[in-house]
């Protein structure tokens, strides 16, 4: 075997191993006792009227560590003995009348006080009135706009986990139903470096400076969880995929194997990281920003602004590159472009690795509100949904199917129950492959 080969596999089982022993870490040196430190928050919904109302005399609680109750401006603070991770508690039985939980499972939340600052939580609330509210008022203008801000929201970080699914299967004709684990490992690999930092969750390293023994900056995070993204990608496609295809296992078969590998992943997930639902340590809570009746955060602004860029970015390269257009070319006739000096398995490992980093980039983004070991599994189907939609195996009708997909997701809640809102991607992904099964940008071809 090459040296350049043998290092390439070395590499890529590196990082892999790597990750992995971040997301097994589990201590994280304690820091000295301080009182200054606790978990905040802020209770509060929206009335019919859309104005803020702050909820006091609620209770909250950390086991074996203490309790709150919200004040009149529903401000609570928890103060915990020392850094680490904790798990609190909200006592719904305290909310005043009418007040729910949004989300009932989200009762209990894990917070992870770091040695600098309290950490925050959010537990969003909401009313019987606004509920009704809402319905009275589906079809304002205010609320069609703000769904469609959120849905094209949703379709830039759906578009970046599709164009990586859709490349991989025009390169080598596999549905790869594992595309979900690449995106939940972005997310849990940036909150790992967000909050240990690049070793240090194996105890010893703590005590370095960050990046190395300390948590780093999202921004750093997500740069890395990103560059994870890639190995697992190369990894994955390395050590099963590319011995699949040289051993003549049928498409059908490695399709069957890519379920196999998405259920290991997601078990391995939840052995590591925990079923509990985390936040990064930045950029958690943020209150909306207001502009013509709109709300968007400042995060999901910067966030947006982002995945444009890089989508751009991407467009770019696939077709004014070398690499990209080697890229189309595989996915546009394999055998075409291998007879003509395509060097087809290395178009194909540059996907994969392309793919797997776009794919954890966006998990990064999906992490904003919480950090799930089965968030990528969550939202699978509207990946599918996305690529099937915009045209199988063809990058820009990825990115057009993403945008209608999340847009359409949100709008359906004008009608339907939000609970019940992606069930709209089920049924976009089967209204595409009865009335334009090629899709939108995809074109027609005769099978057998």
């Amino acid at each position: 075997m090459p040296a350049s080969r043998r290092w390439a596999r070395a590499s890529g089982a590196i990082g892999l191993a790597i990750g992995l022993g971040v997301l097994a870490g589990n201590g994280q040196a304690q820091a000295q006792v301080s009182d200054d430190l606790g978990v905040i928050g802020t209770l509060q919904y929206s009335d019919a009227t859309g104005a803020k109302v702050f909820v006091a005399g609620v209770e909250l609680s950390i086991a074996d560590v203490g309790g709150a109750t919200s004040d009149k401006d529903g401000f609570f603070r928890i103060s915990v003995p020392v850094p680490g991770e904790y798990s609190i508690t909200l006592n719904t039985a305290t909310l005043p009348a009418g007040v729910t939980l949004k989300d009932p499972e989200r009762a209990n939340l894990v917070a992870l006080v770091s040695e600098n600052a309290d950490q925050r939580v959010i537990f969003p609330l909401i009313t019987a009135d606004s509920v009704v509210s809402v319905s009275e008022g589906n079809f304002s203008v205010r609320r069609v706009s703000q769904l469609t801000l959120e849905g094209l929201k949703l379709g830039l970080y759906l578009a970046m986990a599709a164009i990586g699914l859709s490349l991989i299967f025009g390169t080598t004709g596999l549905v790869n139903f594992a595309h979900a684990e690449l995106i939940t490992w972005g997310t849990l690999m940036a909150y790992f470096f967000n909050i240990y930092g690049l070793v240090g969750t194996f105890g010893f390293f703590s005590v370095l400076p960050p990046p190395f023994g300390g948590g780093v900056n999202f921004i750093v995070a997500t740069l890395l969880a990103t560059i994870m993204g890639g190995v697992l990608g190369f990894v994955l496609n390395r050590v099963i995929f590319r011995p699949s295809r040289a051993s003549g296992v049928s498409l059908l078969a490695q399709m069957v194997m890519t379920i196999g590998l998405s259920i290991l992943l997601r078990y391995l997930f939840v052995y590591f990281f925990g079923s509990r639902y985390r936040v990064y340590n930045e950029y958690a809570s943020q209150r909306a920003n207001k502009f013509w009746g709109i709300e968007l955060t400042s995060r999901d602004a910067v966030a947006m602004v982002v995945s444009i860029i890089i989508l751009i970015a991407v467009g770019i390269g696939l077709t004014r590159t070398r690499t990209g257009r080697a890229m189309r070319a595989v996915s546009d006739n394999r055998d075409l472009a291998e007879s003509s000096g395509i060097n087809v398995e290395r178009v194909i490992s540059q996907v994969w690795i392309f793919g797997g980093a776009l794919a954890a980039l966006s998990g990064t983004f999906f992490g904003f509100d919480t950090v799930k070991w089965d968030i990528g599994a969550r939202i699978l189907l509207l990946v599918f949904a996305a690529v099937t939609l915009g045209g199988l195996g063809t990058s820009f009708g990825a990115l057009v199917g993403a945008l209608i997909v999340g847009v359409a997701i949100n709008w359906s809640t004008l009608v339907i129950d939000t609970e019940l809102k992606n069930m709209t991607a089920l049924i976009v992904l089967i209204l595409a492959l009865l009335l334009r099964p090629q899709g939108i940008l995809g074109k027609k071809q005769r099978i057998g």
